[in-house]
């Protein structure tokens, strides 16, 4: 009798299921059908953005993960829809709230990502260095080597390979050297005090005219700063067209050799720091009147061991 029962509970429930099965066949195909189209739709939809994308930002990485983002969320909606024809409403709201948990719960725990993911998107938009440019930004210096959607890479002037986080290149200021054509170079230079300023002046510029690259069509700049400890600072400031940190580098110290040769044929000193020794107990007093009485000691102490040995 027991068995019979089970027997009949069991087949009941097959039963239910099987008209169950044959009721929801039509909604299952149309489902799968609907599933299938979106997927077409999606893959259609990502190329199109993906050429679209990449005319307007030129920037592969970013066109590429955007048009994965939008396949994505297009399967994803003909999956919600497919569900839907099934009379899943319920698993449907409870799929979206699962999803927002854990959206909610990914975005505290990849905050950093997320940051520079979004960073990347906004550079890519704006763009403020291309691929071969050079940059500087939070004591990183270099060539850019690659632009991604979360990292930029650069190869330092060292050859070593940095890779910046976009967060680190959005947030912070950054120095493009690249941008425009000419770069200016500032030599800060200290004279004597008996040297004639307005001479001085006229031997510097004339100096540094023929330096490599110097932009002619500017005007070399020399102005008075300040009166040193032991010279009167100048600047000397000069354009030259940027090729390339060597380049500017380069051009910088021949103008410094082309003033340093013109000052030492016009016998223009350019001092070093002045010291100042004073001798004796309380200071004050010269080296020469301090060594007899130096030297004094020193023969009174030899004599003093002579006689203390004998």
């Amino acid at each position: 009798m027991e068995i019979n029962k089970y027997y009949d509970i069991i087949a009941e429930k097959l039963t239910g299921w099987l008209e169950l099965l044959v009721k929801m066949l039509p909604n299952f195909v149309v489902a799968v059908l609907v599933l299938i189209a979106f997927i077409f739709a999606g893959r259609l939809v990502r190329n199109i953005s993906d050429k679209l994308l990449d005319k307007a930002i030129k920037n592969k990485s970013l066109s590429s993960i955007i048009s994965k983002v939008i396949y994505i969320i297009v399967v994803t909606i003909g999956l919600f829809t497919a569900l839907s024809f099934l009379n899943l409403d319920k698993t449907v709201s409870s799929l979206l709230a699962g999803a927002g948990i854990i959206g909610l719960a990914l975005g505290f725990a990849f905050q950093d990502i997320a940051t520079n993911f979004i960073a990347g998107f906004f550079m890519a938009i704006k763009r403020p260095f291309k691929i071969g440019q050079v940059i500087h930004c939070e004591g990183h210096s270099g060539v850019i080597k690659h632009i991604g959607i979360r990292t930029t890479e650069l190869t330092s002037f060292q050859g070593q390979e940095v890779i910046i986080p976009n967060k680190m290149l959005f947030q912070n200021p950054l120095v493009n050297d690249s941008e425009n054509t000419y770069k200016r170079i500032d030599l800060n230079v200290g004279v004597s005090y008996g040297e004639d300023l307005e001479r001085v002046r006229d031997i510097a510029i004339e100096a540094v005219r023929n330096t490599p690259n110097i932009n002619k069509n500017k005007d070399i700049d020399l102005v008075y700063l300040a009166f040193g400890s032991s010279s009167i600072d100048f600047r000397i400031m000069i354009w030259v067209e940027f090729k390339s940190q060597l380049e500017f580098l380069k051009s910088q110290s021949e103008a410094i050799i082309a003033i340093k040769k013109a000052f030492d044929k016009e016998d223009i000193m350019i001092p070093f720091p002045i010291r100042t020794l004073d001798f004796g107990i309380k200071g004050g007093e010269k080296l020469n009147e301090v060594l007899p009485q130096i030297e004094m000691q020193s023969k009174l102490g030899e004599r003093s061991q002579r006689n203390s040995s004998s």
